[in-house]
């Protein structure tokens, strides 16, 4: 009865762990007082989250996630691109953060994150695409490439247009950029990651829409011209992009939102409440079949950001406010993954 009752928990334990699938969790480290890498994976784990986005090839993450069969999305930091255009280089970087870890589940590896001709990471526009290819030769050389898929993380700011849904369009001096990454992720079946964050579309909006930001709004908010209905702003950023990378080759490129999420403090509309009901409405959301209007019925894998506040980062207040525990492991509010 004993090896019963062992078994059956055993099996509730796998199922939670695999029904929340869909959803992942950043790991950003920029914070005091964190936990140990160890601790980290641990409540991962313990808390059935089945994919991490890490940001760099941190070696005590990456020892820590070893036989857990984490997915794990693999970051190459902007300040490493220029060096991987290098295929020498890339086949080393592969090899040292990749093959030696090969009981870690790598799942993605975004080269570069939010890198934009018109922002701070602007100087890092002609190693994007290069560092891409490089390490996707490096993957298919290693025999991975079924496994590992490659890409780069963009965000809404390369946008000049992302409403009404339909009109998503690319800022011109951007598209040079964005269209040859676009083609080759199509070229080799590869998904775009994009971080959405309706918190700034929110900050945006003269109206100042809450509940359509929230996932809460009782009913159809935006009706595209075409007639597609919008009752939240996420489908909407979503499909924006969509939209945006259509006539540049990327009709067919899946979304993977490498980044979303909601503050707890530091501007308007930055509560612990709007937080988790964010949160808890978005894994609702991503975790359904419905998709969106424009592309209905594929599930959308979305990672939350992030696993912790980050008190040593940069710019606005709210960046450093949008972690769903506190360094002591605690939850900051009720969040549920199953």
């Amino acid at each position: 009865m004993a090896i019963k009752f062992i078994l059956f928990g055993l099996l509730v334990n796998v199922l939670i762990f695999t029904d929340a699938q869909s959803v992942g969790v950043c790991y950003g480290r920029n914070g005091d007082g964190l936990p140990s890498q160890r601790d980290v994976v641990a409540l991962y784990r313990s808390n059935g989250i089945g994919k991490m986005r890490i940001y760099d090839p941190d070696m005590a993450t990456l020892e820590a996630l070893r036989g857990t069969n984490i997915e794990v999305m693999l970051g190459v930091p902007n300040d490493v691109l220029e060096s991987l255009n290098d295929q020498n280089r890339a086949n080393t970087w592969v090899n040292d953060n990749v093959q030696k870890y090969s009981d870690v589940n790598f799942k993605y590896i975004a080269v570069g994150n939010e890198v934009d001709p018109n922002n701070e990471n602007s100087r890092y526009v002609n190693f994007v695409l290069p560092a891409m290819q490089n390490v996707h030769s490096a993957i298919k050389g290693a025999g991975l490439d079924n496994q590992i898929k490659v890409s780069t993380a963009t965000y809404t700011g390369l946008l000049v247009t992302s409403f009404p849904p339909s009109n998503g369009a690319f800022h011109e001096n951007v598209k040079g950029f964005i269209e040859p990454i676009i083609k080759f992720l199509a070229q080799n079946n590869l998904p775009m990651l994009a971080n959405i964050y309706p918190y700034i579309g929110y900050l945006g909006d003269p109206n100042g829409n809450l509940p359509y930001a929230l996932f809460t709004a009782p009913g159809i908010v935006v009706t595209d011209p075409n007639g597609r209905q919008y009752s939240n702003l996420f489908d909407a950023m979503l499909d924006a992009h969509y939209a945006a990378q259509a006539p540049l080759g990327g009709e067919n490129v899946e979304i993977v939102v490498s980044e979303s999420g909601w503050p707890s403090e530091g501007d308007r509309g930055a509560t612990v409440d709007n937080a988790r009901t964010y949160n808890n409405n978005l894994i609702r959301h991503v975790k359904g079949t419905t998709g969106t209007p424009l592309k209905p019925g594929r599930s959308i894998e979305t990672y939350l950001f992030a696993m912790f506040d980050e008190n040593k980062k940069g710019g606005a207040e709210t960046e450093k406010h949008f972690g769903i525990f506190s360094p002591n492991q605690q939850p900051k509010y009720q969040l549920s993954f199953n």
